[in-house]
């Protein structure tokens, strides 16, 4: 997440866990486990991580998870379940990839929800990603696609949405190989439903 929104997920973090976003998170760990062959040997880092949601439904395939987040709120709430859960092979970090320089840390799987669309600049994000990559490892992004505004409303500055193509040209360019980006599925927003993708691809 960009500096300018880290102060309103402050303000949303001690109520950002409920019923809806639950099920999301639910909705995404499933789709990834489909589209990644997950396995107890891999380092994970799920960026912009808010309260640890998907990280939380995706422990169980996984080795050490690293959760990166800009929001000092959200941060604290996932220590906190990471403490209530005694979950020791998790841990959060403070990250903004647009802020803070490429961390020297390397890991199998980096993952995300929703996220991207608060990112400004999306290929020099993915540039990170892939630096950040050990050899074979995975990307995996869930994200709205391509909406007409409404989803955040115009005081909001943020993507709305991504066209799948420019997704996948984008990754492409930072040198990823493999890249897809297929159906994940539907969340309601304000009495609307908006359809979320998933887009895959590897550091070879």
């Amino acid at each position: 997440m960009s500096e300018p929104h880290v102060t309103d997920f402050d303000a949303r973090a001690a109520t950002w866990d409920d019923a809806q976003k639950v099920e999301r998170a639910e909705n995404v760990a499933a789709a990834i486990r489909r589209a990644v062959p997950l396995t107890r040997s891999m380092r994970a880092l799920e960026y912009g991580a808010g309260t640890g949601l998907l990280s939380f439904r995706l422990r169980n395939a996984l080795g050490p998870i690293t959760l990166a987040d800009s929001s000092a709120g959200m941060r604290a709430v996932a220590e906190q379940k990471i403490a209530a859960a005694a979950a020791r092979e998790m841990r959060v970090i403070d990250l903004d990839l647009m802020r803070d320089p490429v961390p020297p840390e390397r890991f199998d799987l980096i993952f995300s929800m929703m996220t991207l669309h608060h990112v400004t600049d999306v290929p020099r994000l993915f540039a990170a990603f892939h630096s950040m990559l050990n050899p074979g490892g995975w990307l995996s992004i869930a994200d709205l696609d391509a909406e007409d505004g409404s989803f955040h409303g115009p005081e909001v500055q943020v993507h709305h949405g991504f066209e799948r193509r420019t997704l996948t040209s984008w990754l492409e360019t930072a040198g990823f190989a493999d890249a897809a980006v297929g159906d994940c599925c539907e969340i309601e927003h304000h009495a609307r439903r908006y359809s979320i993708f998933l887009a895959t691809a590897r550091r070879i």
